[in-house]
């Protein structure tokens, strides 16, 4: 008699199964939506301003008029994380755009011309690991000054070679595939195969890796606005919020713990989608449990 009961030594079915195999896709989906939530919710309204300096409130402690408290300045602390969701947001969609377009683009021309082509890009996208986003985006401050921009570019370029390898990898096997040597046999052009047959069917790949990139982002951004090279006052940034109560870490460590906390589930919760969407997409790497 079935009682609706998973017992241990039961194999799972239905939505048992179904969440087993995709604990890492919901999980990561939540956490991801908290921080698109926080973001949209930042656009329209926060509790309070988040660059309102109120110093007779300063330090004030968490309260229902300051859910997370007040930092140094008497800012409310919630709306700086709101306000701070969406500037990394915006920092991450940007610079991941930049390193989608850029980066498989030149990993199709790789694979669709091959030869002297295919070795010269690719060695130019080794180059490029020499310089990580952070030292990239030292030498874009040192030559045009700091700001979002910068820190964008840096690290939308430090994405480039990361989609050029995987997409250049994945086109290779699809390039390989029957269907394309039947394309070919019919007198379809390299562009036209690229888009019609190379593209959709590595659009899942490049989707996973848009998402791992996307936490990278979010990540590094934190970084150079924590090192005063990222995003500037009065722009809200976790980062920055880090660098700005690194002093006080031992008499209010409160307010180093949000940002922080803010910053390893978002960063968490992207992985966690790719993961998730990495299974979906192949089936074949869900792990056994």
């Amino acid at each position: 008699m079935c009682d609706g009961v998973l017992r241990p030594g039961t194999p799972a079915t239905g939505p048992h199964r179904w969440w087993r195999a995709n604990r890492s896709l919901v999980v990561g989906a939540a956490l991801s939506a908290v921080l698109v939530g926080m973001a949209a919710v930042s656009v329209f309204w926060t509790p309070y301003d988040p660059t309102r300096i109120d110093i007779g409130n300063r330090f004030a402690a968490p309260s229902w008029e300051h859910w997370m408290g007040t930092d140094q300045f008497g800012r409310d602390v919630l709306s700086i994380i709101m306000a701070g969701a969406r500037n990394s947001i915006v920092v991450g969609v940007v610079a991941v755009l930049i390193g989608l377009a850029c980066g498989v683009s030149l990993g199709l021309f790789a694979s669709a011309r091959r030869g002297w082509v295919e070795e010269a890009i690719m060695r130019v996208c080794d180059f490029m690991y020499a310089f990580p986003a952070i030292l990239l985006a030292i030498l874009l401050v040192a030559t045009f000054g700091s700001g979002a921009v910068n820190a964008i570019v840096a690290i939308g370029i430090f994405a480039i070679p990361t989609f050029a390898r995987l997409t250049r990898a994945a086109a290779n096997a699809v390039w390989a595939r029957e269907f394309v040597l039947a394309a070919r046999a019919a007198g379809k052009g390299r562009l036209r195969i690229v888009v019609e047959h190379v593209l959709p069917n590595i659009a899942s790949v490049i989707l996973v890796q848009a998402t791992v990139q996307f936490a990278l982002a979010v990540l590094a951004e934190a970084a150079l606005s924590y090192l005063g090279i990222g995003s500037q006052p009065p722009t809200p940034s976790w980062g920055r919020m880090l660098s700005d109560v690194q002093t006080l870490i031992f008499i209010h460590p409160t307010l180093a713990v949000y940002p922080g906390v803010a910053i390893a589930l978002s960063v968490l919760g992207l992985n966690l989608l790719g993961d998730g969407l990495r299974d979906v997409a192949d089936p074949r790497l869900v792990r056994k449990r």
